[in-house]
């Protein structure tokens, strides 16, 4: 649940949420994409495995793409069956074979991101890797929440 946004003395914006605090100092410049904090401020944590894009056959999905949002909608389903719905994210790792190519999709895994998750980022890293478990996939999103107590 969204509490508001406030700025502090030093310029940081903030926007607090139901158990976490999304921190972006102005001296660090606008985030897109993520935040470049996030404090847990209730709940339990949960850690949430490396999620490749392995569609319900046990097959990567085809393409770079279609890889996040199939990876990324597979640690949604690993974090509901926590208990926990996509506003808990509170940090995420991207492990990408291919940077460049990453980056030159960012208009679409930022819409894949937007229909799954919404417009609220957690604190992410992408970071550049040869190759992962599985050789076919491109992609692989680790992830930590905060999930409230039931």
């Amino acid at each position: 649940m969204y509490r508001g946004a406030i700025r502090t003395r030093a310029g940081s914006r903030r926007a607090t949420f139901l158990g976490m605090e999304r921190i972006n100092p102005e001296e660090l410049g606008r985030p897109s994409g993520f935040s470049h904090a996030v404090s847990v401020t209730e709940g339990r944590l949960v850690f949430l495995a490396g999620q490749v894009g392995l569609g319900r056959d046990g097959k990567v999905v085809a393409g770079l793409v279609a890889q996040f949002e199939q990876a990324l909608a597979n640690l949604l389903t690993a974090l509901a069956a926590a208990g926990g719905q996509p506003a808990d994210l509170a940090s995420l790792t991207v492990y990408v074979t291919d940077l460049e190519s990453y980056q030159a999709h960012g208009e679409d895994i930022g819409a894949a991101w937007r229909r799954l998750v919404g417009r609220e980022y957690p604190a992410m890293a992408a970071v550049g890797v040869t190759r992962l478990w599985d050789p076919g996939a491109l992609v692989e999103i680790q992830g930590i929440a905060a999930v409230s107590r039931r």
